[in-house]
């Protein structure tokens, strides 16, 4: 039995527009003495991502549009908000209970376009990353320029299910890590041939990493490390259900 650790990583300062994030993440780990070995895992959350990209607005300086206030008033949210979602959506797919469920420009249905105002500040909001995947690949050639090892990182967000109440972490860009592995087609203990497994390997990380980082401790990183995974570059989009498949749609 394989044992896999999750360690949080301290001591990230308040990242700014143009903070090299790998360089942040680098020092902090020679600060609280964690080293870095080959395979680790290294899960970023989103909004230490956001931040360092620029990705954050002042609600102050948006102007909503006709429908960004009919659909604020529908679902009693700050027009200024809504107006974010509707301009980081592809398509809004439903909309009620206070909730507004989009596809966001990267690809994702989520809600609110995954527009967040915790964790940044009195009268801001924070944006997705434009391109997570992207994000992740530079975030891991840092990390491994500096360490000297091969690793993988995850960019993750925090996501609700549609079958189930509350919210989990998930991994919206990836790099070094191939996101999913199939079972299809191998057998079970019983002889039982799989037809459709399928594990969302990054999304387990993801929910796991969050285990030790917390929503209001301050820690926007961790190491995951022993788990095993198998290399790759499809990046999260590979985990962006089809629209022809998708039930709710």
């Amino acid at each position: 039995m394989k044992r896999i650790e999750v360690i949080p990583i301290p001591g990230i300062p308040e990242v700014k527009a143009g903070a090299d994030l790998g360089a942040e993440v680098l020092r902090a780990l020679r600060r609280a003495g964690i080293p870095l070995l080959k395979h680790d895992v290294v899960v970023v959350k989103q909004k230490v991502v956001s931040k360092s990209e620029g990705r954050l607005v002042l609600l102050s300086k948006v102007k909503p549009r006709r429908r960004a206030v009919q659909l604020a008033k529908a679902e009693r949210k700050d027009p200024r908000v809504v107006e974010l979602v509707l301009r980081e959506a592809s398509e809004v797919v439903r909309s009620g209970h206070g909730v507004i469920i989009t596809r966001t420009k990267q690809g994702f249905v989520c809600a609110n376009s995954g527009v967040d105002r915790s964790n940044v500040g009195p009268g801001m909001a924070a944006l997705l990353p434009t391109d997570p995947d992207r994000s992740a690949r530079r975030i891991r050639a840092a990390l491994e320029k500096g360490s000297g090892t091969e690793l993988a990182v995850l960019v993750t967000d925090t996501f609700g299910r549609p079958w189930r109440l509350g919210q989990t972490d998930v991994a919206i860009g990836c790099s070094g890590i191939s996101p999913l592995v199939s079972y299809a087609g191998k057998k079970d203990r019983f002889g039982y041939r799989l037809r459709v497994t399928e594990p969302a390997v990054v999304d387990e990380l993801a929910a796991a990493a969050e285990l030790a980082m917390g929503k209001l401790k301050g820690i926007p990183a961790a190491v995951v490390r022993g788990a095993s995974y198998v290399r790759g570059d499809a990046g999260a989009k590979a985990l962006v259900m089809p629209r022809e498949r998708d039930l709710f749609r």
